[in-house]
């Protein structure tokens, strides 16, 4: 049995909640490990093999991520590791778990900003952090993340938990802004206007406002279309429709951004063909197909986004390094246990 079936076959024993089976020997094939939903990458993933003949054998995997693909070590089938969140792929780079890659065509299509500069990460989607309004509140065109703490909206905010990765790396993006003692002012000031204790989900936010229980807070871009397009079901769907949605921005900035993205695995067997998957993610018919599946922003220039999202309005992105929020969250995790966010 080969390297990349022996693999397979212990991740199928470690119960991976999907897995296809091996390709034909002398046919090509790319092993994707990701914390991605089935449902949001099967059809990027179904065009890929219809375009270019590789099949893709697909392990989903919940959580560690990386620590699975560290435990397999030189053994790994990984060849494809792709994740959502700039601090899980930065954690892939410091853990030696990705190896460079040079790509003419992935460096035309991904902006600097979004990929290493050396190659072992590639941004493929951005979403937006942004905020779900009660439909009656005016004024809120020049909403900033920093009015948040304002007491004019006490008792009125939700959030999910500041410990969840989407709030860690806004605090993190909001730390090398402002520094550590404005950023814990700013967190003590969001803890006193929560509604109710910060958990749940970004969706639960909208179904809170939806249920007056509280006027603002903050959520993911996609999950407006997931939520307005019906596919979460027509609960779902009144509570996108239930709420307005603002792009608010860092005071002098714009509005922070999250990324999905890819790296290929230092041991890949499969490394050419892994390498042509993330060309081809990159491509413009794969950022239509993620704008469309998944309701995020495509990286590329020029691919057009979903209307859902367009209805937003002009999304204008903050300046602050990826990496050195992915460097930040730890501190920003530390500040959202020393002010009790989450008790």
């Amino acid at each position: 049995m080969s390297r990349t079936a022996l693999a397979l076959f212990g991740l199928v024993a470690l119960a991976a909640p999907a897995q296809a089976q091996g390709a034909p020997e002398g046919a090509r094939e790319v092993n994707l490990y990701t914390t991605r939903e089935p449902g949001l990458i099967r059809p990027l993933l179904d065009a890929f093999t219809k375009a270019s003949g590789v099949k893709v054998n697909t392990v989903f995997v919940d959580k560690g991520l990386a620590e699975r693909v560290a435990a397999e070590g030189a053994r790994s089938a990984a060849d494809v590791v792709m994740t959502v969140d700039i601090g899980n792929l930065i954690e892939l780079v410091d853990r030696d778990l990705a190896q460079p890659v040079r790509s003419a065509t992935l460096e035309a299509a991904i902006p600097a900003s979004l990929r290493d500069p050396e190659g072992r990460w590639f941004a493929l989607s951005t979403r937006a952090r942004v905020a779900y309004a009660d439909p009656d509140l005016r004024d809120l065109a020049g909403l900033t993340y920093e009015d948040l703490a304002d007491p004019k909206w006490k008792g009125k905010v939700c959030l999910r938990s500041g410990q969840h990765p989407y709030n860690t790396a806004l605090i993190a993006a909001y730390l090398v802004k402002h520094g550590e003692a404005k950023t814990e002012a700013w967190l003590r000031g969001v803890k006193d206007n929560l509604a109710r204790k910060a958990g749940g989900g970004d969706r639960d936010v909208a179904r809170d406002i939806v249920a007056d229980l509280c006027d603002i807070g903050l959520g993911n871009s996609y999950y407006v279309g997931l939520m307005r397009s019906g596919r979460g079901g027509p609960e779902q769907k009144k509570w996108g429709e239930g709420i307005q949605v603002v792009l608010p921005t860092f005071q002098g900035g714009g509005t922070h951004v999250n990324v999905s993205g890819a790296v290929v695995a230092k041991n890949a067997p499969n490394r050419d063909s892994a390498v042509t998957l993330l060309e081809y993610l990159a491509s413009d018919e794969a950022q239509a197909l993620y704008a469309k599946a998944d309701y995020e922003y495509p990286v590329k220039p020029g691919v057009a986004v979903d209307p859902l999202l367009t209805a937003l309005g002009p999304l204008k992105v903050d300046t602050t390094s990826l990496v050195e929020i992915a460097r930040n969250r730890k501190a920003a995790s530390l500040l959202v246990d020393k002010v009790g966010f989450d008790r």
